[in-house]
């Protein structure tokens, strides 16, 4: 096979679906990127196992068709110390050979047979809707973050995406913060409930930042598996198992207590405050009352302790309620309001953080943090 393309293109495309890659794969020919020649096409392909991704190229300059697996790392490296330029390859997939000449360089690598590659399973019958790649965009960004860690939990790895005729909801949580996204831009006629894994949404939401136009979304609740279309790729992958949990059971509806504060302001007192926190527990006392508002941090084993007044504006009895200094401030680092309200019941109830101002008419969000017990 020969081929003739550019280099930044190539190079754009391999750097696009690469991400999908494991550092640890569990197959040694997942190290490879899979080439595949068909009439004027070249079709790049990139696979951890259970998420892949693929890119298709037009080529203008092509002989013979075929597949090969050419070593990904070597490729990636080699292309971005090339400045633009056609590059020529010749594929000898008797002698498992690639070489590509760019400008004044020759370079040769090995390369194996493509039907050892690790083939996408079709998604047979699927529904599909379409979104928009900012609102999938920022979807992800909004939410993700909170996705569990913890593989006793698999479930709760992931980020849960469901479809109604009124919506449609991204909620992650970890059991201690929770974070729910809607938007009504995008419905359907039929309720569907998807839990898609953090990795390859992960690697989607970094991509679809430079994305105009929709995202085609394809899934398959029987073969527990989706794929989304946009430009030129598609990342397919399997979607996460099991039952998640009810996220609505847990969102307090009574708050009748509440604090109107600058976001940036809150969340640069807690910055400043949480470094005289406990380390292992990162614990903030929130001391509220019509009067003042302060934010107390105190590490006895270091004789470390830090105290700041805020303004904001308390409605209801004065209270004290104790945070995890470090996912309050992961939760206010993915707001974007100038403003936000924190609503409260009760210290040892969960609190929600809301934005006054929301970025769009068809959007909201909603996240929920789970207090600590105060022990000074």
């Amino acid at each position: 096979m020969k081929f003739i393309v550019s280099r930044d293109v190539l190079y754009r495309n391999l750097s696009a679906i690469s991400g999908v890659m494991s550092t640890n794969a569990s197959m040694a020919i997942l190290d490879n990127v899979l080439m595949t020649i068909a009439g004027t096409q070249l079709k790049l392909t990139a696979s951890d196992a259970e998420s892949t991704m693929t890119a298709v190229i037009e080529l203008t300059d092509v002989e013979g068709e075929g597949s090969v697996a050419v070593p990904a790392k070597i490729l990636i490296e080699t292309l971005k110390l090339i400045p633009e330029t056609p590059i020529n390859f010749f594929i000898n997939e008797e002698a498992r050979t690639v070489n590509f000449k760019a400008a004044n360089g020759d370079y040769d690598a090995p390369c194996f047979p493509g039907d050892e590659y690790p083939q996408i399973n079709e998604i047979e019958n699927p529904n599909s809707f379409d979104i928009e790649a900012s609102i999938l965009q920022r979807a992800i960004s909004k939410t993700m973050f909170a996705a569990g860690t913890d593989e006793l939990r698999p479930n709760m790895m992931g980020v849960l995406c469901e479809l109604s005729s009124e919506c449609i909801t991204f909620v992650a949580t970890d059991a201690h913060k929770l974070v729910r996204y809607r938007n009504t831009k995008v419905t359907a006629d039929d309720f569907t409930s998807l839990i898609l894994p953090k990795k390859p949404i992960a690697h989607l939401k970094n991509i679809l930042s430079g994305v105009n136009g929709d995202v085609h979304v394809e899934y398959s609740k029987q073969t527990n598996h989706i794929r989304f279309s946009f430009d030129n790729l598609v990342l397919f992958s399997v979607l996460k198992e099991g039952k998640y949990p009810n996220y609505e059971a847990v969102i307090p509806k009574d708050n009748p207590k509440s604090l109107l504060v600058s976001r940036d302001e809150f969340l640069k007192s807690i910055r400043r405050v949480g470094i005289y926190s406990n380390q292992s527990t990162f614990q903030v006392r929130v001391s509220l009352s019509e009067e003042m508002t302060s934010i107390t941090a105190e590490d006895m084993d270091y004789s470390n302790k830090a105290v700041e007044n805020i303004a904001g504006e308390y409605t209801g009895e004065a209270m004290e309620i104790g945070f995890n200094s470090k996912f309050l401030r992961e939760m206010l680092e993915n707001m974007d309001s100038d403003q936000i309200k924190l609503e409260m019941s009760q210290p040892n109830h969960a609190a929600l953080i809301v934005p006054t101002e929301e970025f769009s008419d068809t959007e909201s969000l909603l996240m929920l943090i789970m207090p600590v017990m105060l022990n000074y």
